[in-house]
């Protein structure tokens, strides 16, 4: 993919996609989320993601979100354990509209004390409304259970006790500390010359200057070394299991490998051997997924089923016999063409996804100051050998490395 980069004075950088469409997609993201927050701050990423739309030194909420809004367009927001995206999608002659007014949240978001106490409440219906699926709130509590004491081992929601006593002033320092230009980059895909978005971009951001504010380097998490097992009773009417472990960074050779076989184990296809054994022939659950979720240091493997109380045991079983197969058995000849033939299919199918691509290039480019394009994507793909994928397989599947929690 041919993509136009640029940097300001300031350290912010700028990258953008040139694609024929009448629609256009522009963002910031910040390399700050949830482990970047101290113990007493915990939900405190995520709630600056919500105050960003309440109120700037120019705006109040309404004119905020009635901007992009009253032409059509879209804006939004989301909060991981490593950064926050905030973002907009409209027609394309609105692009400086868009990029002024993602400016101004961004980098002049002032926080009224009447909007965040409204916000509060807002968020802690949130959290409840979490908290009420347990398929959901499972995954989050097993990356708990990995982390423990760890800064990745918490809620990105944060608790009602901890957000009730957030302050505007705090919430402006931990803002002020982490929302620098050379922590964050601005992406873009549409149909617009490069250099207008350049002069936008000096217009509207390179004032902003670098704070003097002390950032502390991520550490990385330990490495577990024993498996967790853990049951909480939560009273749903079926059973709702999460096994997995600790596995690759995004910076780590192995991560293409280990994507491959968790598609190939337990990705969206029907034909993956986990619904194969556990839906298809058995009949003991209506979903079983495998997933793969790399961060900057570390990374987590986890397969997520729900069925029947009684059946708990037996589903485990059947996917412990899966993953051994793999840990035994290299992929023959043909499974390995068949499985990097499925995957390069699904890329492409999830390209056609603008949306995708553009959140997915503003994460690129943060962490490796490079988008790469399908073919080259592919061109890894075609490099995985059954030697790699059997030597990954025995990594990360030993069984006596899984570890496991349960909801009843």
């Amino acid at each position: 993919m041919q993509y136009n980069t640029h940097t300001l004075s300031n350290g912010l950088r700028l990258i953008h996609l040139p694609v024929n469409s009448p629609v256009s997609y522009s963002g910031f993201v910040v390399n700050t989320g949830a482990r970047d927050e101290q113990e007493k701050e915990y939900g405190m990423a995520h709630f600056i993601e919500h105050m960003l739309f309440k109120g700037t030194e120019k705006r109040r909420s309404w004119h905020i979100l009635n901007r992009m809004e009253c032409v059509g367009g879209e804006l939004n927001a989301y909060t991981t354990k490593e950064e926050t995206f905030i973002y907009s999608i409209f027609p394309e002659q609105y692009f400086e509209r868009a990029f002024e007014l993602l400016s101004d949240l961004v980098f002049h978001s002032c926080f009224p004390e009447r909007e965040a106490k409204k916000e509060l409440e807002v968020i802690l219906d949130e959290i409840q409304s979490y908290e009420d699926n347990p398929s959901e709130l499972i995954y989050d509590d097993f990356e708990n259970l990995l982390f423990e004491g760890h800064s990745m081992g918490h809620h990105i929601l944060g608790t009602p006790a901890i957000l009730e006593q957030f302050t505007v002033p705090q919430s402006l320092a931990f803002m002020h500390r982490h929302y620098r230009p050379e922590r964050m980059v601005f992406f873009s895909v549409g149909n617009i010359d490069f250099k207008k978005i350049v002069r936008f971009a000096e217009k509207y951001a390179d004032e902003i200057g670098q704070y003097s504010a002390f950032v502390p380097e991520r550490q990385a998490p330990e490495l577990q070394h024993t498996c967790q097992h853990c049951r909480l009773e939560k009273g749903t009417s079926q059973a709702h299991v999460m096994m997995g472990r600790q596995s690759y960074s995004i910076h780590d050779d192995k991560r293409l490998g280990l994507y491959l076989l968790n598609n190939l184990l337990g990705g969206p296809g029907m034909n993956s051997r986990l619904n194969i054994s556990l839906r298809e022939k058995h009949g003991l659950v209506y979903q079983v997924d495998s997933s793969l979720t790399s961060y900057s240091d570390t990374g987590v493997f986890s397969i997520y089923f729900g069925s029947e109380k009684c059946q708990i045991e037996r589903c485990i079983h059947l996917i412990s016999k899966e993953l051994k197969k793999l840990c035994e058995n290299k992929l023959t000849t043909s499974q390995l063409d068949a499985a990097k033939k499925q995957l390069k299919g699904q890329l492409s199918v999830s390209g056609e996804n603008k949306e995708s691509i553009f959140l997915n290039m503003g994460k690129s480019f943060l962490h490796y100051n490079r988008y790469d394009g399908l073919p080259e994507t592919y061109a890894d793909i075609d490099a995985l050998t059954g030697d790699m994928l059997w030597d990954i397989s025995n990594e990360i599947f030993d069984e006596k490395g899984i570890s496991c929690l349960v909801f009843t």
